[in-house]
């Protein structure tokens, strides 16, 4: 038996801030976990709409914000150490952030330069856990099954509602994963066009009344009837997505509530009946979007605690850390659509 300390560090395409986890592995035949101290840090404005323009950077701009928000990256990590007197701790495991997500093109970019945050937080970083899949033409994502199938067994699905909303579940001895629709990317762009961060509890969704024409176009794109596995970005949404609804000239609030709607309809498709769904992500605290989920899907919907709602993908990425740390499978083929299951990230030390 062995015992691992580690950081998750993660960084959502709903842009709400850079989620911190300290989790405590012990590894035997299974492994167990315990969550130490976690944290959220909200983006400034001046982040957030460096990260939003990010799309549209050059390669010579991406270079440099890839650095700067390395820098960034560390100062809030060394705060948190500091913050709960982390004196154990093994590496650090790292999302970042990702601009561009071209796995048909066979790439894909995650910014948070690994070298600067073990130089400056003088930790061993493992990072850019896409990369290599995306080469072994794979889907790069999601990468979140694995520690679906290690740690959160117990339940035949387990579902994720953050920016996009993605599903694990095992099949034939085998675990399938993709992503699903887009959630909160597209929630949120709206209710921040009347000057508010998200809808809370889904009220304004819940005010709002369903426009057929625009959920039957969206219920019918391509996306939807193609095989897996398939993964999105945020190129789907602005190319795809907010042109569509943008065309029916709506109101904010019948925008909302057709859009939740057709979540719930992709998921519940997605769901067979009289099964338990895992359900985590930001999601989870929209009241309108889980009971439409929850009438939709016919499942029995288990919430968990509020530390694994919020941070279960930041806990997952400290596992495909360890995973790596292990030398041991962290990709499966079988969710992504590579070549082979494979052992990804890269390893840095301070210099």
């Amino acid at each position: 038996m062995k015992t691992v300390y580690i950081i998750g560090l993660m960084s959502g395409t709903s842009l709400d801030g850079v989620d911190l986890v300290y989790v405590k592995f012990t590894c035997l035949d299974t492994y167990s976990m315990e969550v130490l101290c976690y944290e959220t840090i909200p983006y400034s404005h001046l982040w957030k709409k460096k990260l939003q323009d990010a799309f549209y950077f050059n390669t010579k701009k991406l270079k440099v914000l890839n650095i700067l928000y390395g820098d960034y990256l560390s100062e809030l990590l060394n705060r948190f150490i500091a913050d709960n007197g982390i004196e154990k701790l093994d590496f650090i495991a790292s999302h970042g952030h990702t601009i561009h997500h071209k796995p048909e093109k066979k790439y894909t970019l995650q910014i948070g330069d690994g070298q600067t945050i073990a130089n400056k937080t003088k930790q061993k970083v493992i990072c850019n856990f896409r990369v290599q899949d995306v080469l072994l033409g794979g889907q790069g994502a999601p990468l979140v099954p694995i520690g679906d199938a290690f740690l959160f067994n117990k339940y035949d699905y387990c579902l994720n509602l953050g920016g996009f909303a993605n599903i694990s579940f095992t099949e034939n001895k085998n675990r399938l994963a993709y992503d699903i629709c887009p959630v909160n990317i597209v929630l949120n762009h709206y209710v921040s066009k009347l000057g508010l961060m998200y809808d809370d509890k889904g009220v304004l969704a819940r005010s709002g009344k369903a426009h057929n024409g625009l959920l039957t176009e969206l219920n019918n794109l391509d996306f939807y009837i193609s095989d897996n596995p398939k993964s999105l970005g945020y190129e789907f949404v602005t190319d795809v997505i907010f042109p569509i609804i943008n065309s029916y000239n709506l109101k904010i609030a019948d925008i909302l509530h057709t859009y939740v709607e057709h979540i719930s309809t992709q998921i519940a498709i997605k769901i067979n009946k009289n099964t338990t769904v895992l359900v985590s992500g930001g999601g989870v605290f929209n009241t309108y979007l889980m009971e439409r989920i929850t009438d939709n899907c016919k499942a029995t919907i288990c919430i968990p605690d509020s530390t694994i709602i919020d941070y279960k993908e930041a806990i997952i990425f400290a596992f495909l850390g360890l995973r790596k740390s292990e030398n041991k499978i962290n990709c499966l083929k079988s969710v992504t659509g590579a070549s082979k299951d494979h052992c990804s990230g890269f390893v840095y030390e301070p210099l």
